[in-house]
């Protein structure tokens, strides 16, 4: 709102805002400035999943959310080739000493029913789900989750933004944060 001021005997013109966040409270923002960057980030993450633990990727194609997945799955410690399941659907990778993490790719997913269909707490019983365009099935994965919002600024940057819903996820965050900016 456009909003007239005294000061000094001046009469000014002053916009007005109301107080607001630039991103939500308890999220963060991260730049990568090349493919090898975000791997890096997602290797930073992947260190930390543990079973159970949900990751929501969103964000146009090209955003970088297999190249994530790339890093993310190799700090996890799995050896396998990541690539993007948009045919098959869901990626199972393996560790060594055991362990699976299911990366879904909901692209190409008509309805939340669908991934329902896939047997999603199955999966996260079983170990850490990443999820390529979690916004196309939100209402079909666990309201606890960590998203992150991928875009794309130019051939080589990538703007990410994380949120945390629940506790685990929010301490999930946390971590990551730390390992990011060695902050807390």
């Amino acid at each position: 709102m456009l909003n007239g001021k005294m000061k000094a005997g001046f009469f000014t013109l002053g916009w007005d805002f109301p107080s607001m966040a630039v991103i939500e409270q308890g999220s963060f923002e991260i730049i990568s400035r090349s493919p090898s960057q975000t791997r890096r980030v997602g290797m930073r993450l992947g260190d930390l999943l543990q079973v159970g633990d949900i990751v929501g990727l969103e964000g146009n194609l090209g955003s970088g959310k297999t190249t994530f997945v790339q890093g993310l799955a190799s700090g996890w410690g799995s050896l396998d080739a990541v690539s993007s399941p948009t045919y098959v659907l869901v990626n199972i990778y393996r560790r060594m000493g055991g362990g699976e993490l299911f990366h879904l790719d909901a692209y190409r997913l008509q309805s939340p029913a669908e991934a329902v269909d896939l047997d999603l707490d199955g999966m996260i019983e079983r170990g850490p789900l990443v999820v390529e365009w979690a916004d196309r099935i939100a209402e079909a994965l666990p309201e606890h989750r960590l998203t992150l919002k991928m875009k794309m600024i130019s051939p080589d940057q990538r703007d990410f933004i994380i949120q945390a819903q629940g506790e685990r996820h929010r301490e999930l965050l946390r971590h990551f944060r730390e390992r990011i900016y060695g902050e807390s």
